[in-house]
């Protein structure tokens, strides 16, 4: 295999294809040329547009490109998977290869066929090629090629059939995908749904022109579109799997570090920061390069968005000056030698990156403040979602992009209303900027003036609120020093209000790290009563300023005063179930990471009583038996009993030895350890959370669920202790129940089970046979209704039947039947009606052709569909019309039957 430079491979496509007398087109712009559908170019063909629909001539009919492409809006949008996939960008070089009504498949497929194996040298043992489900002459074509027939695989219109858009040129295609695994567990049920089995080439056979009535009208002259993408041939010829360790993104990600002034371990807690970066600034510099400017609305829009998000993620990683230009100018090191406008433009897009950095620099930290305060608001209200009108004023009044809001959301535990935000921007005339600005204020300073008032009057040191949660203790004594209702400050609440209450020091866990804060009570109760004076039920927890804590409740009895005696207390059984579901999070990341590899990451968490939620960076899903092996390791490691220990530390020495931490936290000078094992290597994890001193106090430990969280990053549900135990006991119980049922025992259900499923299986074969049988039966007596036009029997028939494949049989009886002749059957499947037709060889040859006949009836119907020319089906909207369609296909026949 080759092992080529990024440059080198965009080279060498250039020069094989120019051999095979293709014009070297180059690039166009990303800014589509006289086309209003798209705000950015997202694929190769784009450029070609107009020449596919037969509205523009090129002097050439071959051409060959490397294209700029950008995938951030509308139907190709990658913007959400750029970081956490190791494949997707915003803007990447797409490889093209095109005809313009010259060569069709055959050509198509053996020229990919030629490049890839003969030329670059990949293995065939790691090809596979997939074409559209009903594409007889690609999967012909590629077996005659020399792939081998069980690598080529047929998928339906999700997978193989390509459109640009919702409107516009489409057709039927055919992807090679490369398999990155090991080769003896690789199969053809991994194709299109595991990541390491990886698209890099997507020959698309455009045929057809897609109207916005969902019509399609055949193109001119079929032509081909294919799309290779650069980036990802690059990881297979440099022998890595996800593209950023590629020449392509490595010199850009150097130059990042040598900015940040970060070590490589500090690199690599911040990967996924320094892929984005590295993304984001290579689109910002292709963007600037082509003319566009950040702004406000459509591809300038875009272009803020990116940038500025950016320019937060080098925030993130500790680059507090306007960075980004350095990094640009490295972008345009590596790839002006090919793009060799970037040179000319340098300084122009250069400072136009450090303007836009410097303006979101100036307002960032603000907006994060207001951000931040806000959701601070929302979750004392026990609310996740962020008012799309207030995500608007941060946009509106601070230039905050709601991209940074919606990942800032993400990252606490938000959604963002995003249509109420689409709502508020149409509405921006008629909102009242000032009263919002106003009552944001109110609600982010309101905290810091309880804050400044308790300081003042002696009853917080500058320490603030003392926080308990390392001390063991599940209750205190201490003095109500602060209400706050309805969000202002005061000094009495009653039954039925909603407070937040201040108190000296608190064992109430704050919500962070993934688990949620503790709930429990506060009271007032003299020794010489018999009933509590007063009682809050706690129920959140939330740190709105530095040093400040409150409780978060309602008043169920009496009046609470400021100046009151307390006792507050934590519902401890809840604590003890978030405990153990903590520590359970620390033992199935290390079972996860000695079962999967070392390359599983936490990517998120949730800790709650009843259950844990723990997200990790993985590739594919996990087999039934990787979740039962995990299951098992995690049991063994809580039998085990290790101690569960905690210490603090600097962050530099706890990294050094080895303790994991989360990229996407940020971490002090001093932080604390939580380990068990430690001796043999299990678990040690930076972490915030409350633990169970030893692991057996956890319980048992019941996987519920695996699935996809985001691109890259698998799910896992997981039940311990007291909501485990209720999980065996209720799926017992459910054994036992069908044992009854099946009137066998437990262990004999299994088995039963199959063999009644195999009856199933064998009743349903024998309905089905009888089925046919009944069919072929009522068929026998329609062969007297077909009519003879020029020798040729023409019969068109409704029958009454449940699915397509019973319809394909009976045409096929029917024309073996008749012998030379022309059959349409027809039927209403689901309120639907449906056509096949069937078309004998001699009668092919005098012009009649099944996918033509099934087209035209088709529209009668109000469908459309087609076929081969012996074998065609159609579909269709309207089944009172079938009649209709069916006593057209004579009249039909007779004007194109050729003598």
């Amino acid at each position: 295999m080759k092992n080529l430079s990024t440059n080198g491979i965009r080279q060498f496509w250039l020069d094989f294809f120019h051999k095979l007398d293709h014009e070297i087109v180059p690039s166009s712009s990303l800014v589509p040329d006289n086309d209003p559908t798209l705000l950015l170019v997202n694929a190769g063909m784009v450029q070609f547009k107009d020449v596919f629909l037969g509205v523009d001539k090129r002097p050439y009919k071959r051409a060959v490109t490397s294209q700029k492409c950008m995938r951030v809006s509308g139907k190709h949008n990658d913007l959400e998977n750029v970081g956490p996939s190791p494949r997707h960008h915003t803007f990447f070089e797409m490889l093209g290869n095109f005809s313009f009504g010259d060569y069709f498949k055959k050509e198509a497929i053996e020229f990919a066929w030629q490049f890839l194996i003969e030329e670059l040298g990949l293995s065939l043992e790691r090809m596979w090629f997939t074409v559209y489900t009903d594409d007889d002459e690609a999967e012909r074509l590629w077996i005659e090629t020399g792939a081998p027939p069980e690598r080529v695989l047929r998928f339906g219109k999700k997978d193989n059939w390509w459109a640009m858009g919702d409107i516009g040129p489409c057709g039927p295609c055919s992807e090679i995908h490369y398999y990155w695994g090991d080769l003896d567990k690789q199969g053809p049920e991994g194709v299109n749904v595991d990541d390491e089995y990886l698209e890099i080439w997507n020959l698309v056979f455009m045929q057809y022109d897609q109207k916005a009535s969902g019509e399609l009208v055949p193109l001119p002259a079929p032509s081909v579109d294919t799309g290779a993408g650069l980036e990802r041939l690059a990881s297979i010829l440099q022998g890595t799997d996800n593209n950023y360790d590629t020449d392509a993104f490595l010199p850009i990600m150097d130059r990042i570090q040598e900015l940040a002034e970060q070590t490589n371990e500090e690199r690599k807690e911040h990967l996924f920061r320094y892929r984005a970066i590295a993304d984001h600034a290579r689109a910002c510099t292709f963007m600037i390069g082509d003319g566009i400017l950040p702004g406000n609305e459509g591809r300038n829009y875009i272009l803020r968005m990116i940038l500025r998000r950016a320019a937060r993620f080098g925030k993130l990683i500790g680059i507090e000056d306007p960075f980004l230009a350095g990094v640009a100018d490295k972008v345009i090191d590596e790839m002006g030698q090919h793009y060799t406008d970037l040179l000319a433009k340098r300084d122009f897009i250069l400072e136009a990156i450090t303007q836009e950095e410097e303006r979101f620099q100036r307002t960032l930290n603000t907006g994060l403040k207001l951000l931040d305060g806000l959701m601070a608001e929302l979750k004392a209200k026990g609310e996740t979602e962020i008012p799309g009108e207030r995500a608007f004023f941060l946009w509106d009044t601070y230039g905050f992009p709601i991209d940074i809001t919606r990942d800032v959301a993400e990252e606490n535990g938000f959604t963002v209303d995003e249509a109420g935000y689409q709502v508020a921007m149409a509405a921006q005339k008629e909102r009242s900027r000032a009263t919002a600005q106003e009552k944001l204020a109110l609600d982010v300073t309101v905290y810091g003036q309880l804050l400044d008032q308790l300081k003042a009057e002696g009853k917080l040191d500058d320490e603030g609120v003392k926080h308990l949660i390392y001390e063991d203790r599940a209750d205190v004594d201490g003095q109500v020093l602060g209400l706050i209702k309805d969000g202002e400050i005061v000094d009495e609440a009653n039954p039925g209000d909603r407070v937040e209450v201040v108190l000296p020091e608190t064992p109430f866990y704050v919500e962070s790290g993934g688990q949620v804060s503790d709930t429990g009570e506060i009271y007032y109760f003299p020794d010489d009563m018999d009933v509590p004076v007063w009682v809050v039920k706690v129920t959140d927890m939330r740190k709105p300023a530095p040093g400040l804590i409150v409780h978060v409740g309602e008043v169920t009895s009496g009046t609470v005063k400021v100046g009151d005696p307390a006792h507050a207390e934590i519902d401890t059984e809840r604590r003890w179930d978030i405990m153990r579901n903590h520590t359970a999070t620390h033992v199935l990341h290390a079972a996860l990471r000695e079962r999967l590899g070392m390359h599983v990451h936490q990517a998120g968490s949730l800790v709650a009583p009843e259950r844990l939620r723990f997200d990790f960076t993985h590739p594919q899903p996990l087999s039934k038996e990787d979740i039962e092996e995990i299951e098992r390791r995690a049991n063994e490691l809580i039998l085990a009993n290790y101690d569960v220990n905690t210490r603090w530390t600097s962050y530099d020495r706890a990294i050094e030895e080895g303790v994991t931490a989360l990229f996407t936290e940020k971490y002090g000078d001093t932080v604390r350890v939580v380990s068990f094992g430690e001796e043999e290597g299990v678990s040690m994890e930076l972490c915030g959370g409350t633990h169970v001193d030893m692991t057996a106090e956890i319980g048992n430990f019941r996987v519920v669920n695996e699935s996809s969280s985001a691109a890259g990053v698998r799910r896992i549900e997981v039940v311990t202790g007291r909501e485990a135990e209720r999980l065996v006991e209720e799926r017992l119980n459910e054994l036992e129940t069908v044992a009854d049922l099946l009137h066998v025992k437990p262990d004999e259900v299994s088995e039963t089970v199959r063999q009644l499923q195999e009856q199933q299986r064998e009743l349903q074969r024998e309905v089905e046979a009888l089925h046919r049988q009944l069919a072929r039966q009522k068929i026998a007596a329609l062969l007297d209704q077909a009519v003879q036009v020029q020798g040729v029997s023409v019969l068109a028939v409704q029958v009454d039947v449940s699915d397509a494949d019973t319809m394909r049989e009976m045409t096929d009886w029917l024309r073996d039947k008749l012998g030379s002749s022309v059959v349409v059957v027809g039927s209403v499947i689901n309120d639907k009606p449906m056509l096949v037709a069937a078309v004998t060889e001699d009668v092919i040859k005098r012009g009649v052709k099944a996918g033509d006949l099934v087209r035209d009836a088709a529209r009668i119907i109000g469908g459309g569909g087609g076929g081969r020319p012996n074998m065609a089906q159609a579909g269709g909207k309207d089944a009172s019309k079938l009649p209709d369609a069916l006593n057209s296909i004579v009249e039909w026949v007779e004007e194109r039957l050729q003598s």
